[in-house]
């Protein structure tokens, strides 16, 4: 894998694609600095190696126009509070103006770049776009594994002109260290945790970790998908009737493959989607009519957290249920509890997701895991078993 190791940097101008797409308040503060904070690895390295970083970055959707609410000004801001040095800001980030202030960098310094998609060339893969990002550095860091499943300007195009000189960052290289561990080396028994809303945008991981693991949970609105498939009763339950068949398929296939599933055996139900519904408990097969499931029960609670109990590596993606509201989070609580409490126990365990990772924050249990992974979609295709684009530009 090419990396911080592989290169000189020293004296040299170091472009560095990262994820400042970080979540603001209504005070129009950061009010998340983890992905910033996943950089500093990184930044570390390069200023031991004496090298002029150059950092560069997307925030959210401008299409192509500027938008001063989604500057990255507050984010130089930021990374200079959490590293201790002065990070400085350019508000463009290409043109004469950009090249002028990457040409004074001194050895040690750091520039971050204005927004990239104030440019629709970032998004769309612009050749010329990529070149005249390309021209500010003599080398090229990928640390944004965020952005990694998108064939953009900075991810994946850009290192067509770094041959030679492109190397993944300390984030980057993390992250696929950890979903590699658990999909390609892992310590045996090897339990997945698999939730969310929809069996819909799970089942290629699903049918991709079934070679994989010995173990899969399976929690989250796509539970009462299985429970119909095997002949349940699910009330007014989320169901995606069309994947029905599809999740008979993969329970007949564990079977085949020695892969054990646990689905919940009960169910904590609502007769509304609100934290303040009429609440009661049933089996999952046998959910009255005009009530939904939505967190699992005490007893698959116990149950989960017994066959977390013995797991040697762990992936969690997705939520056991409406976690978002108090009364029906209990499950997804629960079982980040068994999660840390094996990795206390020297398990490997692996959150991502976006849920899985919001849900580890809110329940404090984010430092007693071995790794939370800063990428949502990227990590999901690469559960797939996807390419992701801008890994393979780098390997290439």
């Amino acid at each position: 894998m090419p990396n911080l190791e592989n290169i000189v940097f020293s004296g040299k101008r170091v472009l560095v694609r990262v994820d400042f797409n970080v979540p603001f308040g209504d005070d129009g503060q950061i009010s998340d600095y983890s992905r910033i904070e996943a950089v500093v690895p990184t930044l570390e390295k390069l200023l031991e190696k004496n090298a002029k970083i150059i950092l560069m970055s997307h925030r959210g959707r401008p299409k192509g126009e500027r938008n001063e609410s989604l500057s990255l000004r507050p984010a130089a801001a930021g990374l200079s509070k959490i590293i201790g040095k002065e990070v400085k800001f350019v508000a463009d980030c290409v043109g004469e103006e950009v090249m002028s202030e990457v040409m004074k960098l001194q050895e040690g310094e750091i520039l971050l770049l204005e927004n990239l998609r104030f440019y629709s060339e970032e998004e769309s893969g612009d050749v010329q776009f990529a070149k005249r990002l390309a021209d500010l550095g003599e080398v090229y860091v990928n640390d944004a594994f965020g952005t990694a499943h998108r064939a953009h300007a900075s991810t994946a195009i850009i290192a067509q002109f770094f041959p030679g000189n492109k190397a993944f960052g300390e984030c980057m290289r993390s992250e696929i260290e950890s979903v590699d561990k658990v999909l390609y080396g892992s310590e045996k028994p090897t339990v997945a945790i698999v939730g969310g809303a929809k069996v819909s945008s799970k089942i290629t991981i699903l049918k991709n970790l079934l070679p994989r693991v010995d173990h899969i949970i399976i929690g989250g609105g796509m539970a009462y998908t299985f429970a119909k498939a095997k002949g349940g009763k699910v009330g007014n339950s989320l169901v995606e009737e069309d994947f029905v068949s599809l999740a008979a398929e993969i329970l007949r296939e564990a079977v085949k493959q020695g892969v054990e599933i646990h689905l919940p055996s009960d169910s904590m139900n609502a007769d509304a989607f609100s934290n303040d519904a009429k609440i009661n408990v049933s089996s999952v097969m046998e959910i009255p009519d005009g009530f939904m499931g939505l967190d699992i029960g005490p007893k698959s609670i116990k149950h989960f957290h017994n066959v977390l109990s013995f797991a040697r590596t762990i992936l969690w993606n997705g939520p056991m249920g409406v976690f978002e509201m108090e009364n029906f989070s209990d499950g997804t609580r629960e079982i980040g509890l068994a999660v840390a409490e094996s990795t206390e126990k020297g398990a490997f365990s692996l959150v991502g997701g976006g849920d899985s990772v919001a849900a580890v924050k809110q329940f404090e249990l984010a430092d007693r895991v071995s790794y939370v992974s800063t990428g949502g979609g990227a990590m999901l295709e690469y559960l797939e078993g996807r390419e992701l684009p801008g890994i393979a530009a780098i390997k290439a």
